[in-house]
């Protein structure tokens, strides 16, 4: 594994720990998820794959499987992130972080599988 890899992953896990804690509690979560008319459940399961692929994802610098089952929870997470961006008639400069974040998914999961 190079050091750009290892790089990308913990910047990718960290900011996907980041973003899956914000959904538990932060009140820009809550009405971000309420303006987009999802239920508080599913930004609760938001959260929680969030974290679970961001920690997949750290793990996987040691063990690529885990790289490739968080990488691919995260590009998932993003697709749908980035539909209902497209769903809600945004612009692109408001779907730049979660295409960001489904390219660098994309590249963890390329190169550990």
């Amino acid at each position: 594994m190079t050091i750009l890899s290892i790089i990308i992953q913990v910047v990718l896990g960290l900011v996907f720990l980041m973003f899956g804690f914000m959904k538990f509690g932060s009140k820009q979560m809550v009405e971000g998820f309420k303006h987009f008319g999802y239920p508080g459940w599913f930004r609760l399961f938001t959260g929680l794959v969030e974290v679970i692929s961001g920690i997949l994802v750290l793990i996987g610098i040691w063990n690529g499987a885990f790289a490739v089952w968080g990488s691919l929870l995260i590009v998932i997470t993003m697709f749908g992130a980035i539909l209902t961006h497209l769903k809600m008639n945004d612009t692109v400069k408001q779907m730049m972080m979660p295409i960001f974040l489904f390219v660098l998914g994309l590249i963890v999961l390329l190169i550990n599988f």
